[in-house]
C-alpha cells in the first residue's frame, strides 16, 4: 500500500492535528477544520487519517481509499490530509502526539476534536497524559454541548479551561489547556453516511466473475 508523505512544518508554527478514521470523510469534518484555523488562529491542520479506531469493533475502508476520499473533499492551501499515523506504526492518540514532538521539535501542536469526543477523553489510552502535554481545541457538534460540558475531563480539568473569547491564543500556550468552542455544526456523521449505502469500499463492493 502506496504512504504518502509527511508534512512539513517550521519550529514556531501553530500546527492543529484532527484525528480519525475518515470512514468516510464528509463536509462536517471540513466545517470544523475551517472553524479550527480561524478560532484558534492555526498556520495549518493536519487530518491523521488513522489505520483504525481502537474503540471501534468494526475495521474502516482500506487506508488508501479513505485517504483518496478525504483529499478529493478537503482542498485547502494550509490543510494536509496525512497517513503519518500508519508510517509511525500507531494506533493510540498518545503515541502520535509523542513521536510528533519528537519529529517536529519547536512546532506547536494542538489536538483539536468534536465535543462528542470530550465525553468519552477518559476512555482513550494514556488520555491524562495527552491533556498535560497537548492544548487541546474542542468544537461542539449538535446535541453534544451540554455532556461535553459536564464531561469527566471537563470537571476534572476546569482549571485548565481557555475561555472562547480568548480562543485565537489556544495553540501559543503550554499545557494543560483546553478550549471549548460553542459554534453551529453541520448535523452529519460517517455512520449514518455508511448506514445510508454511500459509502463502500472496494471490499464491500460485488466482485464480477468472469467464465
Amino acid at each position: 500500500m502506496p504512504l504518502h508523505r509527511c508534512p512539513i512544518a517550521r519550529p514556531g508554527q501553530r500546527i492543529g492535528l484532527l484525528g480519525g478514521s475518515f470512514d468516510p470523510a464528509h463536509e462536517g469534518h471540513v466545517h470544523i477544520t475551517r472553524e479550527a484555523l480561524k478560532r484558534f488562529r492555526l498556520d495549518r491542520v493536519w487530518w491523521l487519517v488513522s489505520p483504525g479506531n481502537p474503540l471501534k469493533k468494526d475495521g474502516p475502508a482500506p487506508l488508501e481509499e479513505r485517504m483518496q476520499a478525504a483529499r478529493a473533499l478537503m482542498r485547502h492551501p494550509r490543510v494536509d490530509v496525512t497517513d503519518i499515523e500508519a508510517r509511525l506504526g500507531s494506533r493510540y492518540t498518545a503515541h502520535s502526539l509523542r513521536a510528533l514532538k519528537r519529529l517536529y521539535p519547536g512546532v506547536a501542536f494542538t489536538w483539536l476534536m468534536g465535543a462528542d469526543n470530550l465525553v468519552q477523553f477518559d476512555r482513550w489510552q494514556e488520555w491524562r497524559w495527552i491533556l498535560a502535554n497537548v492544548p487541546i481545541g474542542v468544537l461542539a457538534r449538535p446535541g453534544e454541548r451540554l455532556p461535553a460540558r459536564n464531561s469527566r475531563t471537563a470537571r476534572i480539568a476546569r482549571e485548565a479551561r481557555v475561555r472562547d473569547a480568548e480562543s485565537h491564543g489556544l495553540g501559543g500556550l503550554a499545557a494543560p489547556a483546553w478550549c471549548f468552542v460553542d459554534m453551529p455544526m453541520r448535523d452529519i456523521s460517517s455512520s449514518e453516511i455508511r448506514a445510508r449505502g454511500e459509502w463502500r469500499s472496494s471490499e464491500d463492493r460485488p466482485t464480477t466473475k468472469l467464465a
